[in-house]
């Protein structure tokens, strides 16, 4: 492997982390306030009709699927960290970078609360939908971000062949 190479696989895992690092630290000091301040089933209204803070705990996953299959969640997360780890260095674009530490930001956040509380503290409430919390959002964000990254790939090394084949 050459320097250049090495040098960006260093700075495709230091985003990662970095941005893995924020999203984890913001999800955890928001449900530790929440924990602090409120009880379990306590609502405050934020914006009347719009949005609350609602403190509830989730055994399962999003929706409250796969209640107290706190292994399940586990080997899901390790999976989820090692495929981040193997992605990261191949993937040079910052978006991707970004991307993959969203998701895996969120992700242990979640596997966090898990091991620690045996389900998950989610406290953003708009009442037309399940209560979620920050990991949750980077989690989505995340995921879907990659989606579109990955299915967008094909075709922009396709327009490299044909720009380079055209230019020479």
């Amino acid at each position: 492997m050459n320097i250049r190479a090495e040098r960006s696989g260093e700075r495709g895992y230091f985003t990662v982390v970095l941005v893995t690092v924020l999203v984890f630290v913001l999800d955890f000091f928001s449900k530790l306030f929440v924990m602090r301040t409120m009880f379990v089933g306590q609502s405050i209204v934020v914006i009347p009709h719009v949005f609350y803070v609602t403190y509830v705990q989730n055994p399962g996953a999003a929706f409250g699927l796969l209640a107290n299959q706190t292994l399940l969640f586990v080997v899901a997360t390790l999976l989820a960290v090692l495929a981040v780890v193997l992605l990261a260095p191949r993937h040079s674009g910052i978006g991707m970078r970004f991307s993959l530490g969203m998701f895996l930001g969120g992700a242990l956040g979640n596997l966090v609360d898990h091991l620690w509380l045996g389900s998950v503290v989610d406290f953003l409430d708009f009442r037309i939908w399940p209560v979620f919390n920050v990991a949750d959002v980077a989690l989505v964000l995340g995921v879907f971000s990659l989606a579109l990254q990955l299915t967008a790939l094909p075709g922009r090394r396709q327009e490299k062949q044909e720009k380079g084949s055209t230019s020479g």
